[in-house]
């Protein structure tokens, strides 16, 4: 049997019940069952204010990821923009694994480059800025000391703040293709995998003389729920059913 790598991005669960919650996890108890391996590529969650609430509020997600584990299959979970704040705690209870973004996937058939993708969007200065802050050590710990209705507060004030950002010139909020063309170069990858931008589709690169491509994942939306699969350089991009 060919065991599937499988990687998901942006599914932006919902705190309260919701079809995409459902559709993940009848995801997480089948075809993530016979896969190699699961990537998580950042906003799994629409917002995480914090272990102590979060695996709370996502008890049904912590359980699947952790039975999925349990079972003998590695998940692997890079931090994006809505869920930076999922902690060791959450690590330590499901067993899935954190990875630093970007990350090179040295044992794959292609030498892949895997990314949330938002730090490849250079153009939009201000969210890089933010993006330093809120990834500090010393931020999420005060941030941490906040009460719950506050942080709660500030979550959905970023959330709206993202929402308008829509609206923004297209080039801004996309990646940046010299950002883009110097990973290529940086890490020897002929692949880069990444979501953020909502934008599914695939890039093709001349990089120094390599065929590179750029394969960006699609965000979960009630009756588009996008898994890419990749079985040794074959690519199939598959909707799960409802």
């Amino acid at each position: 049997m060919i065991h599937s790598v499988l990687f998901v991005s942006d599914l932006h669960l919902p705190p309260t019940a919701s079809p995409l919650r459902e559709t993940f996890a009848r995801f997480l108890a089948g075809p993530a069952r016979t896969a190699a391996a699961v990537y998580i590529l950042g906003d799994l969650f629409e917002y995480w204010i914090g272990d102590n609430e979060g695996l709370k509020d996502y008890a049904d997600e912590v359980q699947g990821l952790t039975a999925l584990t349990q079972s003998g299959v590695p998940v692997y979970y890079q931090h994006g923009n809505r869920d930076f704040m999922v902690g060791r705690t959450f690590f330590f209870r499901t067993g899935v694994r954190l990875l630093a973004d970007p990350f090179p996937l040295e044992e794959a058939a292609v030498p892949t480059l895997i990314s949330h993708g938002d730090i490849f969007c250079t153009d939009d200065v201000s969210y890089q800025r933010w993006r330093r802050f809120s990834r500090h050590g010393g931020s999420q710990r005060a941030y941490r000391m906040l009460p719950v209705s506050l942080r709660q507060k500030i979550a959905g004030k970023l959330r709206s703040q993202s929402a308008r950002k829509q609206y923004r010139p297209e080039d801004i909020m996309d990646v940046n293709a010299e950002a883009i063309r110097a990973a290529f170069r940086q890490y020897g990858a002929c692949r880069l995998i990444h979501g953020h931008t909502h934008r599914p589709a695939e890039h093709r690169y001349d990089i120094d003389g390599r065929e590179c491509r750029r394969l960006v994942l699609a965000d979960w939306r009630p009756g588009r729920c996008e898994v890419l699969k990749l079985e040794d350089s074959a690519v199939q991009r598959t909707v799960l059913s409802d």
